[in-house]
């Protein structure tokens, strides 16, 4: 070879060297990578969004072209394994984008680069935990099981303690920056908050919030994990369709606030908001972190949330975690891309690989809790309306189906948003007769049959007219509803109602007034969470899905006296808001029903769904009525459709 041939062929291999280098040094990479047509490495797609602060990622590679592969993230490198034209590697990930850069290396030297983009959504910070531990003195707070960040971990420098507003004594060992700290116990009694706000030695900050009772005046410590919270006892939820309400959504909802808690409810359950396609009601979800745009914005779900808290109304969510929409970004990559795609994986697959559906909405695409990063995402969006947007709690949609799943999910779930707020409560849309769900996250479930979405009380009310309370399916109205309510497992507290989002035409159209207001005194006395609906207050006929017009708040059939005195008993008679509940005989079974609420101050409840006067369980004294402030003499007969709330005469008022 001439020296003129070798200075040429060394020039080439420089100027080579020299791409090679440039390339593998670049500072941004757009999110198409940087694979040459011909190269011998590529990533297997250009990235998208993660869940995770370790990612596995993919590519191809040309048998022999490389002696090793390594892929660079701004957090570190690996080596990747290569198994004949695979490579696949874990690398380190930090918070928002990360351009990561596989590199195909050749006698030591890179020959050839690609890149791709991830832009990781969760946040990156320390995790604050407080441990709480009673003892004979007082309460000791520990900070000690504080986690350091996960993608990029520092240690923990520092731990502040404040109390959290509201509670019922001051506590004047806080503030405190103690790692651990004794609280001497507070004169009075009642349930009290403390806040911990951890910082790292990068200035990143997280809180938790611990929840303790003061009891006979001696500290106890309480288990989010197993607490109910204290409000639910005497909880009113009044569901909110916002487009009823009017065209603004979310305003109109904040300006009717101070109607709805005049009627008594205690916590709103707004319909969901998330993003959703067209005028979908809102259970197809294509973004669980953006207020839909139909409802308003961000600021206005602030603005309720805080002007609810003002009035003392706490604010539920409905939120859906077991699916997204087919429009949803992610589905609708994975269906252009299929395996190539960095989203295949997050949905539940058929044996054939095609993504399954809710029921037969095919629209709606089961996702895969199997995959992290899917029960990351999950736990993050409902973490972001609790942290962010002060949600007090969520009635959890389909949650029987992700407990089919993963029923690991729901304990987890609860583990973390009770770090955030401990007083927060969890509303499973799954049938209370079955324990399963207070006992893995949930603090109470649907009044329902055995079967799915089958309301317990539908065979009692049937839907024909009645005659004597029998109706057109032979089912006894009373008889019937004892039955229904005995069949909700013990201990677990049940969500109750006459109208939701999935019974259709309202109770008033297919039953009548008369028949209303019996039902509504049913369920406004017996255990567990009562609910209202959009409307239901001055007789509102619609079918939720069936995009009604906003309401008219009129009230013609003079239904909000009789819901709010309904709520105003249930929040003045202690025996209203216990758990237990006795029957009481009557001499007709199938027409009335009666019980009695114990307590201190026991109440009793007799209820007639028939069409003639009937005779009332036997008392031993004159009683009175409740609801209209009447005293019935011993023997009184009960009128048609008609119900009484009963406490003896002589008691205090």
């Amino acid at each position: 070879m001439t020296a003129f041939l070798r200075l040429l062929l060394a020039r080439l291999l420089l100027a080579r060297l020299l791409l090679a280098i440039a390339l593998s040094t670049l500072p941004s990479l757009p999110l198409a990578g940087l694979a040459l047509a011909d190269g011998p490495l590529a990533f297997g797609n250009d990235g998208g969004e993660a869940w995770t602060f370790r990612k596995t990622v993919e590519g191809t590679v040309a048998p022999g072209a490389c002696d090793r592969v390594e892929v660079d993230s701004p957090l570190g490198s690996a080596v990747a394994e290569v198994d004949g034209t695979r490579f696949i590697a874990t690398v380190p990930l930090a918070s928002g984008a990360n351009d990561l850069r596989a590199v195909c290396l050749r006698d030591g030297r890179p020959s050839a680069t690609d890149a791709q983009r991830w832009t990781v959504r969760l946040p990156d910070g320390p995790k604050a935990w407080v441990r709480a531990v009673a003892t004979a003195d007082g309460l000791i707070l520990d900070a000690g099981r504080s986690e350091p960040a996960e993608g990029h971990p520092s240690v923990i420098a520092k731990a502040e303690w404040r109390a959290a507003p509201g509670n019922p004594a001051p506590l004047p060992s806080l503030p405190s920056t103690e790692k651990r700290l004794t609280l001497p116990t507070p004169p009075a009694d009642g349930d009290y908050r403390v806040t911990l706000r951890v910082t790292d030695a990068l200035g990143r900050t997280d809180e938790s919030t611990a929840l303790f009772r003061v009891r006979n005046g001696r500290a106890e410590a309480i288990d989010p994990q197993r607490h109910r919270p204290s409000w639910m006892a005497g909880a009113v939820v009044y569901g909110v369709v916002p487009h009823l309400f009017g065209p603004r959504g979310l305003a109109d909802v904040t300006a009717r606030l101070d109607d709805i808690a005049a009627l008594g409810a205690t916590a709103l359950w707004l319909s969901p908001l998330t993003e959703a396609p067209g005028l979908d009601f809102g259970y197809a979800v294509t973004d669980h972190f953006r207020v839909r745009a139909r409802f308003g914005r961000e600021d206005d779900l602030k603005a309720l949330v805080a002007a609810a808290h003002a009035r003392g109304l706490r604010v539920l969510m409905d939120f859906v975690p077991n699916h997204l929409d087919e429009h949803h970004p992610y589905h609708a990559d994975a269906a252009a891309h299929g395996p190539a795609s960095p989203y295949y994986r997050f949905f539940d697959r058929k044996p054939d690989g095609a993504v399954s559906s809710y029921f037969t909405w095919t629209n709606l695409k089961n996702l895969n809790y199997d995959n992290l990063e899917v029960r990351r995402y999950m736990t993050a969006a409902f973490a972001h309306w609790v942290r962010d947007l002060g949600i007090d709690g969520f009635r959890v949609d389909a949650s029987w189906a992700v407990k089919e799943r993963a029923p690991e999910f729901w304990p987890s779930l609860r583990a973390e948003l009770r770090r955030i707020n401990p007083d927060l409560l969890l509303l499973a849309e799954a049938s209370a007769r079955d324990p399963w769900y207070v006992e893995n996250g949930f603090d109470a479930a649907y009044d329902w049959t055995d079967q799915l979405g089958q309301w317990a009380w539908q065979d009692a009310f049937g839907d024909g007219a009645f005659d004597n309370g029998a109706f057109d399916n032979g089912a006894p109205t009373a008889a019937r509803l004892r039955a229904a309510l005995s069949a909700s497992a013990p201990g677990t507290p049940v969500f109750r109602f006459l109208n939701n989002n999935d019974t259709g035409a309202r109770f008033i159209t297919r039953h009548g007034l008369a028949r209303t207001k019996v039902a509504a005194a049913l369920l406004m006395t017996l255990p567990g969470i009562p609910g209202l609906y959009t409307g239901d207050e001055v007789g509102a006929a619609y079918e939720p899905y069936g995009e009604p017009k906003p309401i008219a708040w009129d009230d013609p059939q003079g239904l909000r006296p009789v819901y709010t005195r309904l709520t105003e008993l249930r929040r003045s008679e202690p025996a209203l808001q216990g758990p237990a509940l006795e029957w009481l005989d009557t001499a007709s079974p199938d027409t009335v029903l009666a019980y009695r609420r114990p307590g201190p101050e026991p109440v009793t409840v007799v209820l007639n769904f028939g069409a003639e006067p009937a005779n009332p369980p036997r008392f031993a004294g004159p009683m009175r009525d409740l609801l209209t402030g009447a005293v019935l003499p011993p023997g009184a007969a009960l009128p048609p459709t008609t119900a009484w709330v009963l406490k003896p005469a002589n008691a205090q008022m």
